[in-house]
């Protein structure tokens, strides 16, 4: 049975091509969420390049990035075979619907989303586009046009979720019951990983130094991790608030071995810092490694990745269509048969 036909519940989360590679608070805070949930949902994923567009980008690596973000998917543990994985612009039932979804959505409902709000402040609103305003109501279509009941999403995305259920609950008032309304995913027992130059703060592509980046070669990543802020003293123990450098590189070997980070410091007890920092190292590599690899051996394969791509295009668009047929139906829109 292929993912678009089965009636496991389905589940719906998408990744922006805005850096040239995921970085590690990506892959364990999100992707590697979507791996599992792929055994048990019905689960669409995708790239979505039409969210890259809303602010200033050069089309050429827009183009590669999202190439490349197609195949980290994919390296990821990411299959085909068990889920939907697609190009957010490769799917027009996305746009279609978000233009009816912008005639139910208030102006003052769409200034109040954070994300506008935080980069306009920082660009002026003169400089804002109409884009970047509606970037919300068009991340409801992404997830409404599939009828998930659950999306996957970090505590910073529940008001564009929360929006995404009001207007699926407003047209299904309006025009008869039409969309499932979608829970937020939360996963409680997320690893946090921080940035390795500041433990205090979140990995984030903006601290370079403090980023592992899952394509970054052996020698960037074993850098990054030797020269990480650790603690005064020496004593290798699990403490976010008195030791948050120690504990952080606990957290990135757990993270990537399976262990508690608590058994992770255990293990290391009686050693040095420079023999977490060696531990957290292997850890890290040995997923960036295999990783690495997959991802080049799908980029030198133009052919398979375009495959893959009109695949999981096609996939999408044979769940879309009922939604968007069923949308134009109720809103009024005239249809024609184009047999």
């Amino acid at each position: 049975m292929t993912p678009t036909g089965d009636d496991r519940p389905r589940v719906l989360s998408g990744i922006q091509p805005t850096a040239d590679s995921f970085q590690v608070g990506n892959y364990l805070g999100a992707i590697r969420r979507w791996v599992e949930l792929q055994n048990t949902h019905n689960a669409f994923y995708c790239v979505v390049d039409q969210h890259a567009i809303t602010v200033d980008y050069d089309p050429a690596l827009l183009r590669q990035r999202t190439l490349l973000s197609f195949a980290q998917l994919i390296a990821s543990g990411l299959d085909p075979d068990r889920a939907t994985v697609f190009v957010q612009s490769q799917v027009p039932e996305h746009s279609q619907l978000t233009w009816v979804l912008q005639c139910i959505t208030g102006f003052g409902e769409a200034g109040r989303m954070t994300q506008f709000k935080d980069k306009a402040s920082k660009e002026g609103t003169d400089r804002a586009t109409v884009g970047l305003f509606t970037y919300p109501v068009l991340q409801a279509a992404d997830i409404l046009i599939y009828q998930p009941h659950g999306v996957p999403v970090g505590e910073d995305q529940r008001q564009h979720l929360e929006l995404t259920r009001d207007l699926a609950q407003r047209f299904n008032s309006r025009f008869g019951e039409t969309f499932v309304v979608p829970e937020a995913l939360i996963v409680a027992d997320t690893a946090k990983i921080l940035d390795l130059a500041d433990p205090n703060a979140k990995m984030s592509k903006s601290s370079p130094g403090g980023c592992v980046f899952l394509l970054d070669d052996e020698r960037t990543i074993t850098k990054k991790i030797k020269t990480a802020v650790t603690d005064s003293g020496r004593d290798i123990v699990f403490d976010r608030v008195d030791k948050p450098g120690v504990s952080n590189l606990l957290s990135l070997i757990a993270a990537f071995t399976g262990v508690s980070p608590e058994q992770a410091a255990a293990d290391l007890q009686g050693r040095g810092y420079g023999d977490l920092k060696a531990a957290a190292t292997d850890a890290v590599l040995s997923f960036t490694g295999p990783f690495a690899a997959r991802v080049k051996e799908l980029m030198d394969d133009p052919a398979e990745l375009t495959r893959l791509m009109t695949r999981g295009a096609h996939r999408a668009r044979e769940a879309a269509a009922p939604t968007l047929a069923t949308v134009y139906d109720r809103v009024g829109f005239v249809s024609i048969d184009e047999g």
